[in-house]
């Protein structure tokens, strides 16, 4: 699709960033801190304490029993680590599965994992309660893209504020597992889907090119936030239910959005309601105070019979990212990359629980690391390139996962390690979302991203089950991350370099855009690639949804 000039010179009259796109970026924003905050919740609220068998001899009359003393010790077996084993009742010689179990309430009084005894073989239920979850991101981010498109940005920003509220509150007071799963798939689709997406795309839609990364990075950081959140509510609550409707309580932030939020002016203009965008971007031009005045009937005379939803739409889709081999490889690829973030990211957050130490401390610095690697990525992104800076996070990401597994379990050195991979991880995490924009041609960058986004859902909702496997070693997951991080940020090396590039525009560009070019090429002199100076009108048509 051409680009709108009209559209361009009434958006060009805002700037890059002015107070009005900064006060509706801060109202975006704030749908990134409730879905970092609702993406982890269950970290806290459905989080397993040590435990150990019931003994009727010595529990049976309330008495509290340290895990290392020698009295448990002669009901308790050991394992080979040396550890009493959680699951394991010694009786004489035999040994038998616990029918029920003493939890260890220094951290949590309460959790969903304590009232239902998932632990021992039941664990898999409490992680199949995260990957529902993740399923419902993945459902929001392809169902709501979509609905976004056609009803609204700020419509689905709105509803799924007001869902995220009433789901979060009420999925407290669930009793029934079952029960409780179904709403957790309706809490993902609308809690860390529905607003962060759309808000995601409303700031990419008002601010200008060359504030696009920082406004991009900041969502990650406030996501980062809502991590952090989660920690620090938890440390303060302990019944798990008061604490989930806190969490839930959370989406009030975002109900006012209906009266003081904005529509995206572009989607309004694509959708032939020039009118509205007109009135939107005099206001805006009036709030930014940069002594423009905007002449209103100059543009509704330029619009005037012009029907911009008639305007021939481009018929290319996703099955065109397969149809060339050189895009074809590119888009296999990024999705590859997609994947292997969200895998480890998510990985490394829901494994705090299995750090030894003060549970609610090792999460807020799981979320706190993740701000070095932010302002490294934007004072860095435009100078290093982005192939370059995303193989080496990912790659630096992976040999910490696999140098973990090689230190002593649960050592300060092991843990330190561990949050240096999320550092280097969270990185390439929010740089990937910038690169693949500019890798694919307008006419299907939004399937791209979407396809992309679907990758990252998908590896979010095995990452819990492939937890599980612990179970057989406790180095097989943190293994399987690395592994993963170390292939895709090799491969990541053989993506062609954006920076400093125009965005390719057709399907043609795309195929030709970057071939020949891959890290090995250019880096040991075989081929030079032209650097063409930044194109400040980005070609592109509106971003309409990342996750479509």
């Amino acid at each position: 699709m051409a680009v709108d000039q009209t559209l361009e010179e009434m958006m060009g009259l805002l700037g890059d960033f002015g107070r009005y796109q900064g006060f509706q970026f801060f109202l975006h924003i704030l749908s990134a801190l409730t879905a970092g905050l609702h993406m982890l919740s269950l970290v806290t609220v459905m989080a397993t304490p040590e435990h150990r068998c019931y003994v009727e001899q010595l529990d049976g009359n309330g008495t509290y029993f340290p895990w290392n003393s020698s009295d448990v010790a002669q009901y308790i077996p050991m394992k080979a680590s040396g550890e009493l084993d959680s699951c394991r009742l010694l009786d004489g010689n035999e040994t038998s599965s616990c029918s029920s179990y003493v939890y260890d309430h220094t951290y949590y009084e309460t959790s969903k994992t304590v009232d239902w005894n998932f632990v021992c073989n039941k664990r898999w239920m409490a992680s199949i309660a995260q990957t529902v979850y993740m399923f419902g991101v993945f459902t929001g981010a392809v169902v709501l893209g979509g609905l976004a498109d056609k009803v609204g940005r700020k419509a689905v920003f709105c509803w799924s504020g007001a869902l995220q509220l009433i789901l979060g509150v009420g999925v407290a007071f669930i009793p029934e597992y079952y029960s409780f799963l179904v709403v957790r798939f309706f809490y993902g689709i609308f809690g860390s889907a529905g607003s962060y997406i759309t808000g995601f795309v409303l700031t990419m839609e008002l601010v200008g090119p060359s504030k696009r990364t920082v406004c991009g990075i900041a969502f990650q950081a406030t996501f980062a936030a809502g991590i952090m959140l989660v920690a620090a509510w938890g440390a303060l609550i302990k019944d798990h239910v008061l604490l989930q409707v806190v969490y839930g309580l959370h989406g009030c932030l975002l109900i006012a959005h209906w009266w003081v939020m904005d529509e995206s002016p572009r989607w309004l203009w694509m959708q032939g309601r020039t009118r509205e965008a007109i009135d939107i971007v005099a206001k805006a031009v009036r709030m930014n105070g940069r002594g423009i005045s905007m002449d209103k009937e100059y543009f509704e005379r330029k619009t005037k019979g012009t029907k911009v939803q008639d305007e021939p739409q481009s018929s290319a889709g996703v099955l065109d990212l397969f149809k060339t081999p050189n895009l074809r490889m590119k888009t296999i690829n990024v999705c590859v990359n997609w994947f292997s973030n969200s895998l480890v990211y998510y990985g490394l957050s829901l494994s705090t629980g299995k750090l030894y130490g003060n549970p609610f401390l090792i999460l807020f610095i799981m979320g706190l690391v993740e701000y070095p690697s932010y302002i490294v990525v934007v004072l860095l992104l435009d100078k290093m390139g982005r192939r370059f800076l995303t193989s080496f996070l990912m790659l630096a990401g992976g040999l910490c996962c696999i140098a973990a597994t090689q230190m002593d379990h649960g050592s300060n050195t092991a843990t330190g390690i561990v949050m240096m991979g999320k550092l280097f991880i969270a990185g390439s995490f929010a740089i990937i979302y910038n690169y693949s924009a500019e890798l694919f041609p307008t006419v299907v960058r939004n399937s791209a991203m979407g396809l992309g986004s679907m990758a990252a859902r998908l590896s979010g909702a095995l990452t819990p089950l492939i937890t599980l496997l612990d179970s057989f070693d406790p180095t097989v997951p943190a293994i399987i991350f690395g592994v993963v991080a170390l292939l895709s940020g090799f491969w990541t090396l053989f993506l062609p370099e954006t920076m400093n590039q125009p965005m390719p525009q057709s399907i043609q560009d795309g195929e030709t855009f970057g071939k020949g070019d891959t890290f090995f090429t250019t880096f040991l002199g075989r081929k030079k690639r032209d650097v063409v100076q930044p194109v400040h009108m980005e070609q592109m048509v509106p971003l309409q949804n990342n996750d479509k």
